[in-house]
């Protein structure tokens, strides 16, 4: 089972891409940190200090400018992350998240799809207030 978000964002696809790569970019709209630049085999932690929270994520393809592709959960039941970027022209790029790995006999599988689903759309919109607004006050805002 996966779950895809999709969102465009008013900026060329180099500028997305590295917004993820680049450790000093992530803390502007996702976590506070990672641990270096994201490459393929690499192991890179993410941290959330406002939830006293980390975890590492494990780089299995890179794309420049095109896809990122990750692991991430609980050791042996990771899930699969596939950001992809298609520009539409120099400064309108489409940025698709799917999520693959999800155990539909879970007892809370649909509690799973959405909080997920919650996420994704909530990353993708503070990537949208940084790149096109500068805005890097929204990360860390979501309630649960």
């Amino acid at each position: 089972m996966n779950n895809l978000t999709k969102m465009k964002i008013n900026k060329s696809a180099s500028e997305v891409f590295e917004a993820f790569m680049d450790p000093a970019k992530i803390g502007n709209f996702w976590f506070s940190s990672s641990s270096q630049r994201w490459e393929s085999g690499k192991t890179i932690t993410l941290k959330y200090d406002e939830y006293q929270a980390e975890g590492d994520i494990k780089i299995t393809k890179i794309d420049p400018n095109k896809k990122i592709v990750f692991l991430w959960g609980e050791p042996g039941k990771e899930n699969t992350v596939t950001i992809s970027l298609s520009e539409t022209n120099p400064t309108t790029t489409i940025v698709e998240v799917n999520e693959e790995g999800f155990d539909e006999s879970d007892e809370g599988f649909i509690h799973q799809l959405i909080d997920n689903k919650e996420g994704w759309v909530y990353v993708l919109t503070c990537l949208k207030g940084y790149l096109e607004f500068g805005v890097t006050q929204l990360r860390a805002g979501l309630v649960k």
